[in-house]
């Protein structure tokens, strides 16, 4: 959402913003190449080679020859000039995928000390809008740090915050090893949600970062309704499912879904309340339009319905979502 409050893909403020946090000084390197995943949170172990004596004793009981077991040390013997590289290869996957491990834990550190509870909303925020520009038919937009470049759209005002409080933990990073926006950015929204009470998310590690702005007019406006919103999210791989567990972020921010630094599942159980519907005065001003849609649609009112009973359901439907989402339209670095 566009609120400087909200966290979530629907656009919501209609003020203009400009900002000059940008500059020069973002500057991006590497082009995106490879659309391989990155091996950071994957860890691969190879066994020891051995080779069984059977395998070289071609001598049978009676002292005949044993043709076949020949063969079969011969095979090997021919084969080990191919296999031994193959196992060192491994090993260097292994290497790789321990010292992508490492990179990830520094990063989650220098994070966790920059967002305080009380920023998680807008560094949640800023992750939506960075990947919710993702479009399936033609693979543009996505979790690729282009929102440095898209500050002064409507939709993203008051970005420049979080990408500020994101940019200390950076440099930090940055001093040891280079690390991109994208990352960064993907990192900072699933901190956020844990140091809020949320699930720990792992997010893969590995996206290159844009080199230029997304197209405009890719996010979610918060005006739709529910098929609206429906159609928007399934142009960018998302079911309704999907889309109602993405917009229980909103349960963070000061849209008035419960204890605005808690993340829980206070989202659906107000929305079956439907305060905007009471004559009490501020009441009217709880959630969206987008969010209000929601609970008037039989199909998202019934995943509203589970996830109000059941946080722990909504917390694993919404880590999962998570990922697929900062994953959309990402490119990654090559192993």
């Amino acid at each position: 959402m566009s609120s400087s409050t909200a966290s979530s893909l629907c656009g919501c403020s209609t003020a203009y913003y400009s900002s000059p946090l940008l500059a020069p000084k973002f500057k991006f390197k590497f082009p995106a190449k490879s659309q391989r995943p990155s091996l950071s949170t994957v860890e691969f172990r190879a066994n020891p080679l051995t080779i069984s004596s059977s395998l070289v004793n071609h001598r049978g009981k009676d002292g005949s020859c044993n043709s076949n077991r020949r063969r079969r040390g011969l095979l090997l013997t021919a084969t080990l000039p191919f296999l031994l590289p193959l196992h060192e290869f491994v090993q260097d996957l292994g290497a790789k995928a321990e010292s992508g491990m490492s990179d990830y834990l520094l990063m989650k550190e220098e994070v966790t000390k920059v967002v305080s509870k009380g920023k998680a909303a807008s560094v949640l925020r800023l992750a939506f809008h960075d990947a919710g520009t993702f479009e399936m038919d033609d693979n543009s937009g996505g979790m690729n740090g282009s929102i440095v470049y898209e500050l002064e759209r409507p939709e993203n005002a008051g970005l420049n915050k979080p990408l500020k409080i994101l940019e200390k933990a950076k440099g930090d990073v940055n001093a040891i090893r280079p690390v991109s926006w994208a990352d960064m950015i993907a990192l900072g929204g699933a901190v956020a949600v844990s140091v809020c009470g949320g699930p720990n998310i792992p997010v893969p590690m590995g996206r290159l970062d844009s080199m230029e702005p997304d197209p405009e007019g890719k996010l979610p406006q918060e005006t739709l309704d529910a098929s609206g919103l429906k159609q928007c999210f399934q142009r960018k791989g998302f079911s309704a499912q999907e889309l109602v567990a993405l917009s229980g972020a909103h349960t963070l921010g000061t849209k008035g879904f419960g204890n605005p630094i808690v993340f829980d599942n206070s989202y659906y159980k107000i929305l079956l309340e439907k305060p905007w519907q009471s004559s009490a005065g501020m009441s009217s001003m709880i959630g969206l339009p987008s969010d209000r849609a929601l609970v008037e649609d039989d199909e998202c009112l019934r995943w509203i319905k589970m996830y109000a009973d059941n946080q722990n359901m909504f917390f694993e439907d919404f880590k999962n979502a998570y990922v697929k989402l900062v994953n959309s339209g990402a490119r990654w670095r090559s192993l």
